[in-house]
């Protein structure tokens, strides 16, 4: 049977999951509506130009952690390749390149989308900077 000690910490545990929610939903209004306003885009500096720009996704660290993860993944899979010489050398070799080409392939398709998006970013601003410079 359930004891006093753990029904009392799960309902302890589920008003905090509560208390928590509410606090974030008023935090990421206050913030948005705040702090990430178009009126402070070049106003902040240092760490607080770094946080506008972060928080607005100007900075994208996805390409370094696909690029890190790309590379782990491939050595594992070299690495776990050589496992196989004992049970099969065309099992070992099928393992090592398609694995290896299979996990390349993923990985571009994934940066792919991250250059189109970097490069739809910067053909955006400078279609805005030039409908600023030639009104019409």
């Amino acid at each position: 049977m359930y004891s006093y000690a753990s029904v009392s910490r799960s309902a302890d545990a589920g008003i905090w999951l509560i208390i928590s929610a509410v606090i974030a939903v008023v935090g990421g209004l206050v913030l948005f509506f705040t702090f990430l306003g178009k009126k402070n885009e070049s106003k902040f500096t240092g760490f607080l130009g770094w946080m506008y720009d972060f928080l607005n996704f100007k900075k994208m660290f996805a390409e370094a952690l696909l690029r890190i993860t790309y590379l782990i993944f491939a050595i594992f899979v070299t690495l776990s390749s050589f496992s196989l010489i004992g049970q099969s050398f065309l099992t070992f070799l099928l393992t090592l390149l398609v694995g290896n080409l299979s996990i390349r392939i993923i990985y571009e398709f994934c940066l792919i989308a991250l250059v189109i998006c970097r490069n739809t970013t910067e053909i955006n601003k400078k279609l805005t900077k030039n409908d600023e410079n030639n009104p019409q």
